[in-house]
């Protein structure tokens, strides 16, 4: 399948349409999380639908002394690799198509939530990923936009605009794609050299380590409720020989574990990262309700968001794992 490629609004606003238009936000250097995507897309849009994916390196999302510069173009690559994965339309428009006039004067504020963890490392820059998103949408008026879950953050303010300001358009996230040895596929990877990228799986093994724990909680939790309280059981269960898997799951379940033990649990993998040659710059690592990316409590059932951000070399990295915690503070 080959897309085609519109560089204005007239040019995406001429094209017929006659099914739903599901749309796909990049900034270009497209590799196979962006194709999973496109290809989410196509599938949710059907043969009678359209996809069209937007390639644009939005400046108003870039602080001073971040990669603006040299954030990978890569533009006839990223036209075929769309075309393969089932895209109609590639919509490449020039900064001055976008903001006519300059830098605009209105923008999109992110909010609280926009201070928080990227947004507290880097300041405004929600407010212009919020802004361009905006733009974006009127310029595409599609019905569904999806988004990737390694931008957590991204993808919770994204829904909290549409939700917030009435924008008529489903918002869609998908799973995060990795490579074989866990690290999370990003435009940035190709930055890194082949010692710093040994040391960037730190990362992704750290949020597996708190998953790990997570579930290993769970286990002993739910072992911790099938352990009777009489002493005529508790005997009863002695003489099965199940006396020590009684009180190893008593202990954990009255002991420190919860969200505490999650995030010590991926700390330590950091920490000793943070001692390899290059060495890893942890910026944060926060355990959060993705409603409003607050930390949360010992008490805290829902879904949540392990999220990590740190730097190798000079290139700076995020990665996160979604957590579902229920009655006992542990994965469901």
């Amino acid at each position: 399948m080959t897309a085609t490629l519109l560089r204005t609004a007239a040019e995406l606003h001429a094209r017929a349409r006659t099914g739903r238009r599901a749309v796909v936000m990049t900034m270009g250097a497209l590799h196979e999380g962006h194709a999973t995507l496109i290809r989410t897309a196509r599938d949710t849009a059907g043969p009678d639908g359209e996809v069209v994916v937007t390639v644009f390196v939005n400046p108003l999302q870039f602080g001073a002394g971040e990669d603006l510069d040299r954030y990978p173009r890569t533009l006839d690559a990223d036209i075929a690799l769309a075309g393969l994965s089932g895209a109609d339309a590639v919509f490449a428009p020039s900064v001055d198509e976008v903001y006519p006039g300059g830098e605009p004067q209105v923008r999109i504020s992110a909010g609280p939530m926009g201070a928080r963890l990227e947004g507290a490392a880097r300041p405004g820059h929600f407010d212009g990923v919020l802004t361009v998103v905006a733009k974006l949408l009127h310029l595409t008026r599609p019905d569904v936009a999806f988004y990737g879950q390694k931008d957590a953050q991204q993808l919770a303010l994204i829904r909290r605009m549409v939700r917030d300001l009435n924008f008529g358009v489903e918002i869609v996230g998908v799973p995060t794609v990795r490579e074989e040895d866990g690290l999370a596929l990003s435009s940035r990877n190709r930055y890194l050299s082949a010692g710093e990228r040994r040391t960037a799986l730190a990362l992704s093994q750290a949020l597996f380590a708190g998953r790990d724990r997570h579930a290993a909680q769970q286990a002993l939790r739910a072992r911790a409720q099938e352990v009777p309280a009489t002493r005529a059981r508790a005997e009863a269960l002695s003489a099965m020989g199940e006396s020590r898997a009684a009180a190893d799951a008593h202990a954990v379940a009255t002991t420190a574990g919860g969200p505490a033990a999650i995030r010590a649990a991926a700390r330590l993998v950091l920490d000793e990262a943070a001692r390899l040659d290059p060495p890893l710059a942890l910026d944060y690592l926060a355990l959060v309700d993705p409603s409003d990316f607050t930390e949360i409590g010992d008490d805290f059932t829902g879904e949540a968001v392990l999220a990590v951000a740190a730097r190798v070399g000079t290139t700076r990295l995020i990665d996160n794992i979604p957590l579902t915690f229920g009655t006992f503070g542990a994965a469901a």
